[in-house]
């Protein structure tokens, strides 16, 4: 995930709000490091993540763009239109992050009114919509409780055949529904392994529900802590954790928390997601292999904030314990956002892709030989 000015959690914000030399050099050590994508997020305040984008595909050659989108601001058609195009620019680089909005105060930030269950009604029709405009040969119409229109037709269309990859964020019963029918990537945060295959399965049902024989696959998102021993690691992530309780509710990779913080004394979040973290951190600090939760519960969780905390070779086992469940990818960022990609690349991404390599290299000949016993 980047952001367009150094900032996190731990550390205050410095330069300006967009920051062209940052960014760029904040988005080539991605793909340096050899990040297949970058997270672009979206908050009410934040800048532009389509503009983001097409600045970052500018400035590189082969990193892969997820763009942080919330339905019901701009029409699906105009969208569609706008992401076709970006893609175009992009070299077929664009997928989609489609978050519906779990926090009633931020949406209302952007003039969204609508209620939790209504704002998933809403992302079904605006995703149907969406997926149609990318590929669509003929011009249609569309009649719904939120979106109609006539004789629609893009001229522009995907770099991506058939059409951009939707990825899909949420923990509830209704993102679930909506997601298990829409997404290609259905999106989760880390939670324990226990939880986070209950989430899987919720998913998969979901998506049987829809009709779909193949579900989605699935991300779950980490801030791995590492160091070169266990300790080493450990002081560490109890001193980002002495940062965090410091500075109270100021700082994230987006510049502000203002948007999804919780409202009033005592208040819980709203989202499920969120939710959810907290109450992992209400059982233990730690769980499974490296799960750290100590800095949802400081951060009141309002995203992605679960550590994995150990060396890089704990850490790659740790994230492989998420693989052997069902998932397919991993979302990571640091509470040092730009020294860390530089450190997940060198010691971190090759041993989980030496891994996985490995596990399939040992698989292939026995499909070899299964595919040859079929004929």
């Amino acid at each position: 995930m980047i952001g367009t000015r150094d900032g996190s959690e731990t550390r205050p914000p410095a330069g300006p709000v967009v920051d062209a030399d940052y960014t760029r050099r904040f988005a080539r050590a991605h793909e340096d490091a050899g990040f297949d994508r970058i997270l672009i997020g979206y908050s009410s305040g934040s800048p532009d993540g389509t503009q983001v984008a097409a600045h970052v595909a500018a400035h590189t050659e082969r990193l892969g763009l997820l763009v942080a989108h919330r339905p019901g601001f701009v029409a699906p058609t105009l969208a569609a239109r706008t992401f076709a195009t970006l893609d175009q620019f992009a070299g077929g680089r664009v997928a989609v992050h489609i978050i519906t909005g779990g926090h009633d105060a931020e949406q209302r930030r952007d003039g969204d009114y609508l209620p939790k269950d209504e704002r998933y009604a809403r992302t079904d029709e605006y995703l149907t919509v969406l997926k149609r405009a990318w590929t669509a040969d003929e011009p249609f119409g569309f009649a719904g409780d939120h979106y109609r229109f006539e004789d629609f037709h893009a001229d522009v269309r995907p770099a991506q055949q058939p059409r951009i990859p939707l990825y899909f964020g949420g923990s509830s019963p209704a993102a679930y529904r909506v997601g298990g029918k829409h997404a290609d990537v259905f999106a989760l945060w880390g939670e324990p392994l226990a939880e986070t295959a209950e989430q899987i399965a919720s998913v998969r049902e979901a998506a049987r529900a829809a009709g779909r024989t193949v579900p989605p696959r699935i991300s779950v998102s980490f801030r791995p802590i590492l160091g070169a021993t266990e300790e080493a690691a450990w002081d560490r992530a109890h001193r980002i954790l002495d940062t965090i309780n410091r500075r109270g509710a100021a700082g994230s990779l987006l510049g502000t928390r203002r948007a999804v913080l919780p409202v009033g004394p005592g208040a819980e979040p709203q989202n499920t997601g969120s939710q959810r973290l907290l109450a992992a951190a209400g059982k233990a600090d730690r769980h499974d292999r490296a799960l750290w939760t100590a800095p949802a519960a400081a951060t009141g969780a309002p995203g992605n904030s679960t550590a994995l905390v150990g060396t890089p070779e704990t850490v790659a086992r740790a994230l492989l314990d998420y693989v052997d469940i069902g998932v397919t990818t991993l979302l990571i960022r640091g509470y040092d956002p730009l020294d860390d990609v530089v450190d997940y690349g060198r010691e971190l991404l090759p041993l989980v892709r030496a891994e996985v390599a490995r596990r399939a290299a040992a698989q292939r000949p026995r499909d070899t030989v299964a595919a040859g016993g079929a004929r």
